[in-house]
């Protein structure tokens, strides 16, 4: 299910920043904020509106982890295999949200609430294991707390 792309968004978005090439990368991120990926229309009126190669775009799509050219879930969790995460049972929390989410690592479910993916350190290690759903922290998960993240989060409306 992908979103239907508003181009007056995205020439909004060329144009707060000046119509300047050189801010490609703040022009994507504000247009992946608006739709949680970057559609291909959004990016084809990026090529279109910057006369950037189309090649050039999603070259820095694809290179940069923070962007996605598929759609994601409204709650992005991430669970952190860093070293202390490792150890102290990641692995364990992210089989019990593929468990709870009925998905895989990288995948999103069938409603777009959740995409789950595996992240190489959160930078928390203190609170190890650590979760993070969209920009919030979760630490000291354990797999018993898995499900009460994921119902909270079902619940909220923003």
């Amino acid at each position: 299910m992908q979103a239907k792309v508003n181009l007056k968004l995205v020439d909004d978005v060329i144009k707060r920043w000046g119509s300047d090439p050189s801010f490609l990368i703040p022009m994507m991120q504000d247009i992946q904020d608006k739709y949680r990926y970057l559609p291909r229309p959004a990016l084809v009126r990026l090529h279109e509106k910057l006369n950037i190669p189309l090649t050039r775009i999603a070259e820095v799509a694809t290179f940069y982890k923070a962007f996605s050219l598929k759609p994601k879930g409204k709650w992005c969790i991430q669970v952190c295999m860093g070293t202390a995460c490792h150890l102290r049972g990641g692995p364990r929390i992210a089989d019990s949200f593929k468990r709870e989410l009925g998905i895989e690592v990288n995948q999103t479910t069938d409603d777009m609430k959740f995409t789950l993916q595996t992240v190489n350190c959160v930078g928390a290690c203190a609170l190890a294991p650590v979760v993070k759903v969209n920009d919030e922290v979760h630490g000291q998960v354990s797999a018993e707390k898995v499900k009460k993240i994921i119902d909270a989060y079902a619940m909220r409306k923003k």
